[in-house]
């Protein structure tokens, strides 16, 4: 890895495209430090240490600690592509325009857009109602609020522009580096923070080393695991010449949905303490109670459960969105392709999904473990480490992909000497 990193730099163009890539990362991390125009961020920072605001702090990067610009980071705009993406399953005119190559895609990154901006709008909106009340904005009237919803909206889709940027001038995917950046950005002052701490032991800092590392390792593992399917291509002569013929294979992941399941998992957990926060409705308190990730010191067992549960069903479903085996088998089909031993058409669909539904639930488990694992470590161990499984699993699948796109940037200038 290190010495691909050196032979990149002595490529001009490569080495361009990584310093663009580092300089708009760090045009965001300035962005996420100006405070939004008339906040006192000096009376948010309490508010955003656990649930639905810690998360929204994670991944922004501390942002939404000091009331910034970028204080709503690139969510809106993941979660306008998890609803395209689940729209596509229910409406054939997007399930289509998916199919239609390049042009399709513009399009419907061109409707993610509209519904980021929508999306901005209305948490920004929610945001500002929501921290009146601990006076976090000194002047409420029409003039101040609008200038707060309108900054965020459009650090919101600012971020989007940087993250275009970069997939166009830089190296790697924009948004997946942002949000890489953001999480590694915290890093630093949690691990100094946790070396601050009196009640913490050091056999329990170092047991927490131990698991961290180990921790990485599984998900690297996880995330490249995959079990591969052998695929034979009929020979064709079509003239004087001979097509096909050749051996190759399916990669089905083990972790095929990625972070996603985790992502939509915390959302349906977190949306009644969410809806509790504007409304004093006495059994909507006692469903957000019954739901919060720890009682009395310790992990809620009826959080763990209900959250493991969610993980692996929405494991399944996201699985089903992203990989159809009907697709696949007739793709096959059409190309002459076959399973050795299994016949083509419905037969090779029901042998993919056959696999993919056994590859799955360990997949899941695992990340059901992972994102249960920060709660745990905090209440048995005495460490509050806010970095969970999903910033995990973000982070070094994000460094993985753009380890891939840089090694495959020299290979194709004749530098695949320097990979081995």
């Amino acid at each position: 890895m290190f010495r691909a990193i050196a032979n990149a730099f002595r490529i001009k163009e490569i080495r361009n495209r990584i310093l663009f890539t580092v300089g708009i990362l760090a045009l965001y991390r300035l962005g996420a430090n100006i405070p939004v125009p008339g906040v006192d961020p000096t009376k948010i920072f309490e508010q955003v240490e656990a649930g639905l605001m810690g998360m929204m702090d994670l991944f922004s990067g501390g942002a939404l600690s000091n009331f910034a610009v970028f204080s709503l980071g690139i969510m809106p705009y993941i979660t306008a592509t998890i609803i395209l993406q689940l729209l596509q399953v229910v409406i054939p005119k997007l399930e289509q325009m998916a199919k239609e190559g390049e042009q399709g895609r513009r399009k419907i990154n061109q409707i993610a857009r509209y519904i980021t901006v929508g999306l901005a709008i209305m948490q920004s909106t929610a945001m500002v109602f929501t921290f009146r009340n601990y006076g976090v904005i000194p002047v409420f009237d029409f003039m101040h609020v609008s200038l707060i919803i309108i900054t965020l909206t459009a650090g919101t889709t600012l971020i989007m522009w940087l993250g275009e940027l970069i997939n166009i001038h830089g190296i790697g995917n924009g948004i997946s580096l942002i949000i890489f950046a953001n999480i590694v950005s915290r890093i630093p002052g949690q691990v100094v923070s946790l070396f601050r701490l009196r009640s913490t032991s050091y056999f329990n800092l170092v047991l927490f080393a131990i698991l961290a590392i180990a921790t990485i390792i599984a998900v690297i593992l996880i995330q490249e695991g995959e079990r591969k399917i052998p695929v034979q291509y009929a020979k064709r002569v079509v003239g004087r010449k001979i097509f096909g013929g050749q051996s190759t294979y399916i990669p089905l992941k083990v972790n095929q949905s990625g972070v996603m399941p985790i992502i939509i998992a915390i959302s349906v957990l977190l949306f009644p303490a969410t809806i509790a926060q504007f409304t004093p409705v006495g059994w909507i308190q006692s469903i957000a109670n019954a739901l919060s990730p720890t009682r009395e010191g310790r992990v809620n067992p009826i959080y763990a459960i209900i959250y493991t549960v969610l993980i692996i069903v929405f494991a399944y479903f996201y699985t089903a969105i992203t990989f159809n085996p009907l697709d696949t088998a007739d793709t096959l089909r059409k190309y002459g392709g076959f399973i050795p031993g299994i016949r083509a058409g419905k037969s090779t669909a029901d042998y993919l999904s056959n696999i993919l539904n056994r590859i799955t639930l360990p997949g899941a488990i695992f990340l059901a473990i992972i994102a249960l694992l920060p709660e745990i470590l905090i209440s048995y161990m005495n460490i509050p480490f806010k970095f969970g499984g999903t910033s995990i699993i973000i982070a070094v699948g994000v460094a993985l992909e753009t380890m891939r796109q840089l090694e495959s940037q020299l290979t194709m200038r004749d530098y695949e000497g320097f990979l081995k």
